[in-house]
């Protein structure tokens, strides 16, 4: 359904590369490269480099197939800049909680991309959760947000008995998933503050229309920069409102979820 956005193809060619060298070339990378909680202070970067190995094919298959069939529409809808924040803030989140609960866990170093990716799932889930998803070999499809659902009770249960699955990071995936949980309600919070101090705003005699996209992709704004009218303006302040009204908050497009967070800032600071 979706082609490879920028993103998703830079972070599949990125995970099979580093796979690849570490398969070759650099044979100990996890040595230095995997996060190890006991270690963190020492080894800061590992914090980030872990995303990107692999315990093996299997693992590493697993991950970018799960990249490939939910990051494209998440960074369609989010936007580039806010995906590969997701993306390595939930892989930062599932290295942090594996060192909060080091002395319960007494975790191993740990290292792929699955925290990571668990929080693009989630957030798939969080925007099209009765999208259904085709799970071999399941007969029929499973809603996006049942499989959330299972593979957080999955990575719960194997966290709380580590010796079902041993050797494998759950509580990191854990991380993954609370961080991007964390995230997706953090936006949901902004938007929703801009829309009510719109709502409760005077109409200003002075507005530029900061949105991205052109009649052209079907949202109705016009490029960036250009100039509209105060009337023009409100119309579209109303039209978006109006639409939060109907549908809620997660039926607005990116380009029109940055217009309704930037009006609400040159309200507040007409300056800018």
């Amino acid at each position: 359904m979706f082609g490879l956005t920028p993103w998703v193809r830079r972070l599949l060619v990125a995970n099979l590369l580093v796979f690849l060298l570490q398969e070759t070339v650099f044979l100990n990378a996890a040595r230095t490269l995997a996060f190890d909680p006991m270690h963190a202070f020492a080894r800061p970067w590992t914090a980030l480099t872990y995303m990107f190995l692999h315990t093996g094919v299997l693992h590493l298959a697993f991950n970018l197939l799960a990249l490939y069939i939910f990051g494209p529409p998440v960074e369609e809808r989010v936007g580039s800049r806010a995906f590969i924040g997701l993306y390595v803030t939930s892989g930062l989140g599932g290295a942090i909680l594996s060192y909060a609960l080091i002395l319960l866990t007494h975790s191993a170093p740990i290292l792929g991309a699955s925290a990571a990716v668990y929080g693009i799932m989630l957030a798939f889930a969080w925007y099209w959760p009765d999208e259904p998803i085709f799970v071999f070999p399941l007969p029929q499809p499973v809603l996006a947000k049942w499989l959330v659902v299972f593979f957080v009770l999955l990575s719960l249960t194997f966290a709380l008995i580590p010796s079902l699955q041993p050797g494998v990071a759950h509580v990191a995936h854990l991380g993954g998933f609370a961080t991007a949980f964390l995230w997706l309600k953090a936006d949901t919070w902004r938007l929703t503050r801009a829309a009510r101090h719109l709502r409760g705003a005077p109409e200003r005699g002075v507005l530029v229309h900061p949105a991205a996209l052109t009649a052209r992709r079907g949202a109705g704004t016009p490029k960036p920069g250009r100039a509209r009218s105060p009337e023009r303006s409100q119309a579209e302040i109303d039209r978006v409102l109006d639409k939060i009204s109907a549908s809620g908050l997660s039926s607005l497009t990116p380009a029109e979820q940055r217009f309704l967070k930037e009006m609400s800032k040159k309200m507040r600071d007409p300056q800018d």
